[in-house]
């Protein structure tokens, strides 16, 4: 039930849907002064969340800071959140991977430069209905397409959220008693509620953020006055991001 409530709060929070309701209202509102709010809350939508200087901010400002790799020491394994591949039933020949795929790349890096032993992937599908290849079995497959042994990968694909990733991996360990020393590697925006989860199941982890949204502040026109569709597309996931994390605050997941 959960499950299902979080993927209808994502619908719920799209900006995009905030607009077409605005002018709906202004369409069928028939006060005039409804409508002229309707119309003004549209305008303040569109400037404000298409403005790229002000979503990099805001970007800037929840996303967990980079660690850099040389201040890395040496960790027992690296717990992957997943969440960046999908499984398609028209081309199943290939693992298909979207925007966030730094979360098991990152790891790989560090696993060559001989600072993680091993991977923890943890992760299963995120289809409301039907199934479909867990996103753990994908990813070990990407890592043992790399050249990673076998017994260096470790697998968990039941957890359906963050919540679950973290209560799976806690009780993943209790059978790897020689791992203690974790990082934790999830995308820059996901890191709080991730971080909070594995403490919350007592894991104790480090924080490794990759795929970062947010990018140095650039005092240009187009960053300034010049309307992004990206910016503004981008805001419905931080916006998500926020709620779920306040969510999973008040139900004491982190």
């Amino acid at each position: 039930m959960f499950f299902i409530l979080s993927k209808t709060l994502h619908f719920l929070l799209m900006p995009f849907l905030w607009v077409l309701a605005l002018l709906l209202g202004a369409l069928f509102l028939r006060s005039a002064q409804k409508k002229r709010i309707c119309l003004v809350a549209v305008l303040v939508i569109l400037v404000v969340l298409s403005t790229p200087f002000l979503s990099n901010e805001a970007w800037r400002a929840w996303e967990v800071a980079a660690v850099p790799i040389r201040t890395i020491g040496h960790y027992d394994a690296a717990v992957i959140l997943t969440g960046v591949t999908s499984y398609r039933e028209d081309i199943p020949d290939r693992i298909n991977t979207s925007r966030g795929s730094d979360r098991f790349l990152h790891p790989l890096q560090l696993y060559r430069a001989h600072k993680i032993d091993k991977f923890i992937i943890t992760g299963g599908h995120g289809k409301v209905l039907g199934g479909g290849v867990p996103e753990a079995d994908q990813i070990e497959k990407v890592l043992l397409m790399a050249g990673i042994p076998a017994e260096a990968i470790i697998t968990e694909s039941n957890s359906r959220n963050t919540h679950e990733n973290a209560l799976n991996t806690a009780s993943l360990l209790q059978q790897h008693p020689g791992i203690n020393r974790l990082l934790l590697v999830t995308s820059a925006f996901h890191m709080r509620r991730a971080a909070g989860c594995f403490a919350k199941a007592g894991v104790a982890a480090t924080s490794f953020s990759t795929d970062f949204y947010s990018k140095p502040r650039q005092f240009t026109p187009d960053e300034l006055i010049i309307p992004s569709v990206d910016a503004f597309g981008s805001w419905h996931l931080l916006i998500h991001e926020i709620s779920g994390y306040l969510v999973y605050k008040v139900l004491g997941y982190c």
